[in-house]
């Protein structure tokens, strides 16, 4: 599970900032979420971006496609445990977001692909600073699946989509329906 690879905090996806508020459609719901799909691609990186209704997680597939997408289950949970052992794992915040994504963090050879540690921050993503993403913890990669938790500032709306090789999970700041 550990070893080298790329992560990052997506300059490039922050959302530049007019000064006004705009409106922002916060319609998710605060649920569970499934996409049923079955993917033997890996992990690559994990990142993170700020907008000016959301905060966004984007987690990258290597050679994942449109028509071969990832499994995803994502849902608010009370406390998180590590798949395979069920040791708990803190997270920060006042709410638990823990993701689950059909993409192992290492290839079908045994080598690494996406560096995350077991209980540790994600390797690169930093979030201070963030309207609602507090902290963000590495659970495992069990089984063809990596188990993220993201420690959020409340249960707050969210959606899961994908796209071209990218699972991308968005938080919203408020469930009104300004930010």
């Amino acid at each position: 599970m550990a070893g080298a690879g790329l992560a990052g905090t997506a300059g490039a996806a922050q959302a530049a900032t007019t000064g006004t508020s705009a409106a922002c459609a916060t319609g998710w719901g605060s649920g569970e979420k499934t996409e049923s799909f079955s993917s033997a691609k890996p992990l690559v990186n994990i990142r993170t971006g700020q907008h000016e209704c959301y905060d966004r997680m984007v987690f990258d597939i290597k050679g994942a496609t449109a028509a071969d997408k990832a499994f995803v289950w994502a849902g608010y949970v009370d406390a998180m445990y590590q798949n395979g052992s069920g040791d708990p794992i803190p997270v920060n915040g006042g709410a638990i977001l823990e993701i689950h994504v059909g993409a192992a963090s290492y290839s079908q050879s045994g080598g690494t692909t996406y560096p995350g540690k077991v209980g540790q921050q994600l390797p690169g993503v930093d979030v201070s600073g963030y309207k609602t993403f507090q902290d963000t913890r590495f659970g495992s990669s069990f089984e063809g699946e990596t188990q993220i938790g993201v420690g959020v500032r409340a249960r707050l709306p969210f959606r899961v989509s994908q796209s071209e090789g990218k699972v991308i999970v968005d938080v919203a700041h408020s469930w009104n329906s300004a930010s």
